[in-house]
């Protein structure tokens, strides 16, 4: 048989790296498999992420996401602190531009204080002197959201799992897994791996890959592309923190905002639109096989029925940058269609259940031998050393 590991863990991306991080800090003399199907590290959701570090003041109190959000704000800063990786804590601020968006402003304020975090509310005036280019009634003030470029903290982290010895497999593609009476054994095209334990840190192919394992995480991961605009150099002293407006609460993205980014740019986006095809980044990306899985599934048409209003505003803001515009005018009266130059563009794997019903959590289901990451939208990666370290925590706990 061949070398048998003690974990296995599938998908390179921040929170499969943090994973196999926190399994080294727990349990030193574990040996570490980690397969990834790409020829680099954080390639997908990751390597497109906009690079926020989050506060958790959207997450409903109590939950995964606003517990590990919370904590991985702390963790990511220090992490970041000690590897003397670049970021800043900017901070962000939450623009109501409309009467109806105050109560809705409130709402978020009082979850805002519910995740114990650091806010204020600011007028109208204030709002100015923070950011002089934005008009807007009221705002929320975040104090300690901030910004990061995750592919260098994955570098730092691929660094140190090196140094710890994990074996770490690039260019390795999961085709299938079988279960044995105390092993499961993986097989990628050129090779063939043994392990006491799974962890399945797939993302947007983190369902498949359960599938494969004979686990039912109830759901289904419908990829959705986000398009982004960025601002010209000569503009980008239009936005000094991070700008948002008030989320719809009855839609589950955030509507398009501004993000100043750790290399100087700032971001405008984005929408939200189906991808063609679940690595579907650019609008002419396609795959069939993606899309009939797609279009047979109940739970989506179950979502379009529900949400079709909002699905065509965001496919009108795709089709037309003037559209799109306007909603970044909402926040900055001043900016032009003349500002803004395309910019690439993310994909969020958003799990679905059969009825239609979005899952908002992160969702890690398993058994003794195999646990998978089914749902670890934004704020994953903000959250990631938290998710590793609970995933590590549950690891151990079952092998003993």
């Amino acid at each position: 048989m061949s070398r048998l590991y003690d974990f296995a863990i599938v998908g390179g991306g921040i929170v499969g790296l943090s994973t196999a991080l926190a399994l080294t800090r727990r349990n030193p003399r574990a040996s570490i498999l980690l397969l990834e199907k790409e020829a680099d590290w954080a390639q997908h959701q990751t390597g497109h992420n906009s690079g926020v570090i989050h506060s958790g003041i959207y997450y409903r109190p109590a939950s995964l996401k606003a517990r590990f959000c919370r904590a991985g704000n702390r963790s990511m800063i220090e992490f970041c602190r000690e590897h003397d990786i670049a970021h800043e804590i900017c901070g962000k601020v939450i623009v109501a531009t409309s009467e109806w968006e105050r109560p809705l402003l409130e709402n978020l304020y009082r979850r805002g204080l519910q995740n114990q975090l650091r806010i204020n509310r600011v007028g109208p005036e204030e709002l100015r002197e923070i950011e002089p280019h934005v008009r807007g009634l009221a705002a929320i003030r975040v104090f300690d959201a901030g910004i990061v470029d995750y592919k260098a903290v994955c570098r730092t982290i691929v660094h140190l799992l090196q140094n710890a010895g994990c074996d770490l497999r690039l260019s390795h593609l999961v085709r299938a897994i079988a279960h044995k009476s105390d092993h499961v054994q993986l097989e990628t095209p050129g090779a063939s791996f043994v392990a006491r334990h799974l962890v399945n840190c797939a993302g947007l192919h983190s369902d498949r890959i359960a599938a494969s394992s004979r686990a039912d995480p109830e759901l289904k991961i419908v990829p959705f592309r986000g398009e982004y605009f960025e601002l010209k150099a000569d503009k980008r002293d239009l936005v000094r923190h991070l700008i948002y407006p008030v989320p719809n609460p009855q839609f589950p993205f955030l509507g398009v905002h501004f993000t100043r980014m750790i290399s100087g740019q700032v971001e405008a986006g984005p929408n939200a639109l189906l991808a063609l095809a679940r690595e579907g980044y650019c609008k002419t990306d396609f795959n069939l096989h993606d899309l009939r899985e797609v279009m047979a599934f109940r739970g989506f048409w179950t979502l379009c029925r529900r949400y079709w209003k909002e699905g065509l505003r965001e496919l009108w803001r795709s089709i037309s940058k003037q559209a799109f515009l306007r909603s970044l005018q909402k926040l900055i009266p001043e900016i032009r269609s003349e500002d803004l130059v395309p910019a690439p563009s993310g994909i969020r794997a958003q799990a679905l259940k059969s009825d239609g019903t979005l899952v908002e959590d992160f969702h890690i289901v398993g058994d003794r031998r195999c646990l998978h990451v089914c749902n670890a939208p934004s704020p994953a990666a903000t959250a990631s050393l938290e998710i590793g370290d609970h995933i590590a925590s549950l690891l151990l706990r079952r092998a003993r």
